[in-house]
């Protein structure tokens, strides 16, 4: 189960620099807000991926029902209830409002994640019957 995958985490660090890139230079109202959630479930997958040898659905599962869960403790206004309101990283982090268009992109960034990976795999599969 534990594995380490070089390529993976060249991924991981490769769109970890775009989400910084996004946080500190963008300032927009489509990339910053819904390119980032979007990408932010591919990043945890390919880090959990770098370390994990488990199943692509499975693991995209689990990165899916983890950033559904940091947004309903979002709605309960999680970083308040911590006392880490006036914490600038922990209001990044883990926001603050609740947002159904943000589900909208996490789920969208895991079905665009799941389509990669079965071109993907179907490819190599492709590779190997030729």
């Amino acid at each position: 189960m534990f594995t380490f995958n070089r390529t993976n985490l060249i991924i991981t660090v490769f769109l970890l620099l775009i989400e910084v890139f996004i946080a500190l230079f963008v300032n927009d109202t489509i990339i910053r807000p819904y390119v980032g959630d979007v990408l932010v479930v591919i990043l945890l997958y390919y880090f959990i991926k770098s370390f994990l040898n488990v199943p692509p659905v499975k693991t995209a599962v689990a990165v899916l029902l983890f950033a559904y869960s940091i947004e309903i403790l979002q709605y309960f206004n999680i970083v308040r209830l911590i006392g880490l309101s006036d914490s600038k990283i922990a209001n990044i982090v883990i926001g603050n409002h609740f947002s159904w268009i943000d589900i909208f992109a996490y789920t969208l960034g895991v079905f665009i994640l799941l389509f990669s990976e079965n071109l993907k795999r179907s490819k190599k599969h492709k590779m190997l019957i030729s």
